[in-house]
């Protein structure tokens, strides 16, 4: 993608004002084939990056970077790939003008995610109403079968990607009853930083998010169909915690006859062999070898462990939302696409007390 004179991909951060945004920023800002070209945020252009993100001002490259109007995308010399990181809805009618400027756009967030028509009628109405240009490759890192070809790419929501590490070994191997209960918890970022509810009802608090209908689940059917053949009878509840980031995701399943808990074990290993940033934990003893948020936060890595007893088998998973689940993930792809180290520009530690 880059010239011989320019070895940096120029690259545009769509909507980088809200937290997901702002994560593509700071993490690009330290990428080494990386050129941040041009970043918008309609109600912030004109301020400096520093100045919408504090957590980011004492970097030394962020002095000179200030938002500016999607319009004037138009004005520049295009860049080599743009992030969508605009709240659900928004991309759909902007796609046209993103388009015509970039080579190719990688979507974090959910308007193209889903293919089925009531699905996306349902959670993405605006969707409906403005089809993409052309098709969306849905694209998992570590399970899509090939880095996609396709102009336009949509990474998974962040609890359905949690959801899928979970299960995925299980059905890739035909281990499990297709019936399957998740449930899911996240952190207060997974609301977006124009979230209405109040802190102080969240500080000290754990409550219920949605019990049906969260427009995660019916990615999460399609995924695991797409990458196994397998139909889930899914039942997918969802839970908010208090805390500012983080997902933690339990998957109850039972297991087909004769199958054994080092048939589970083995289909876990054979998945993520390899994938630097899916780590599976070795059989938990104590609750600290399970997978936690303090073990990810502040990483790309997702961490996964399983526990089998009776024919059930309980499949826990927990990452990073802003990360892993969402900027981190864009940015794997990213390097996946343009040829760099899968590891480039992504952190493997979490950030702790």
């Amino acid at each position: 993608m880059a010239d011989i004179g320019n070895p940096k991909i120029r690259v545009a951060v769509i909507g980088g004002s809200g937290y997901t945004g702002g994560e593509v920023i700071r993490l690009l800002l330290e990428h080494p084939d990386v050129e941040l070209a041009f970043l918008s945020a309609e109600r912030n252009a004109g301020a400096t990056i520093g100045s919408v993100h504090p957590w980011i001002r004492n970097h030394p490259k962020a002095g000179g970077l200030k938002f500016r109007p999607l319009s004037e995308l138009a004005d520049t010399d295009g860049v080599d790939i743009a992030f969508g990181c605009l709240p659900t809805g928004a991309l759909p009618e902007r796609l046209p003008l993103i388009a015509a400027h970039a080579k190719r756009v990688l979507n974090l967030g959910g308007d193209f995610r889903l293919r089925d028509a009531q699905d996306i009628g349902t959670h993405y109405p605006k969707t409906s109403a403005h089809p993409p240009l052309e098709d969306f490759a849905y694209f998992v890192p570590e399970l899509s079968p090939a880095v996609p070809e396709s102009r336009f790419i949509s990474l998974p929501g962040c609890m359905a990607v949690t959801s899928i590490y979970a299960l995925y070994p299980l059905f890739a191997e035909s281990l499990v009853e297709e019936h399957v209960i998740v449930d899911a918890k996240t952190g207060s970022t997974g609301g977006g930083r124009g979230s209405d509810e109040p802190p102080a009802e969240r500080t000290g608090n754990f409550r219920v998010h949605k019990l049906y209908g969260h427009r995660h689940a019916p990615e999460i059917h399609q995924a695991i169909a797409e990458f196994t053949g397998a139909a889930l009878d899914l039942q997918f509840s969802t839970h908010s915690l208090d805390v500012a980031r983080g997902i933690m995701v339990t998957a109850y399943t039972r297991l087909r006859p004769g199958v054994t808990a080092l048939d589970v074990k083995r289909a876990y290993a054979k998945a993520y062999v390899g994938k630097p940033f899916v780590r599976v934990r070795p059989a938990p003893k104590a609750p600290q070898d399970f997978p936690m948020l303090k073990a990810v936060v502040g990483s790309n890595v997702a961490e996964v462990a399983i526990a089998v007893r009776d024919g059930q088998c309980i499949a826990v998973a927990a990452l990073d939302n802003l990360i892993k689940g969402a900027a981190g993930q864009a940015i794997q792809a990213m390097n996946l696409l343009c040829g760099f180290d899968e590891k480039a520009g992504l952190p493997t530690t979490a950030v702790s007390p």
